[in-house]
């Protein structure tokens, strides 16, 4: 996608997505190993991604099963 300026066209950023789903342990879910989640954040931030979101999929009576996390990075070309 290009934006047009007075002084001429300019270029867009692109982005590449990655989708971190993070598995909460515990029976019924919600339990989360703050340790190993932090590390595994870390990881993908020293890897140039850039967290955007952050989400549960709440089940039933608020437990989660899962943490979705939505990063991105710039694309270099």
């Amino acid at each position: 996608m290009l934006l047009l300026r007075k002084e001429g066209i300019l270029n867009m950023d692109k982005f590449e997505y990655y989708t971190y789903c993070y598995d909460t342990e515990g029976w019924s879910g919600g339990k989360v190993d703050v340790v190993r989640l932090q590390a595994e954040l870390n990881r993908l931030g020293e890897d140039g991604w850039e967290l955007v979101s952050g989400t549960s999929s709440n089940q039933a009576y608020g437990q989660s099963r899962s943490l979705i996390f939505i990063f991105k990075r710039k694309l270099n070309y």
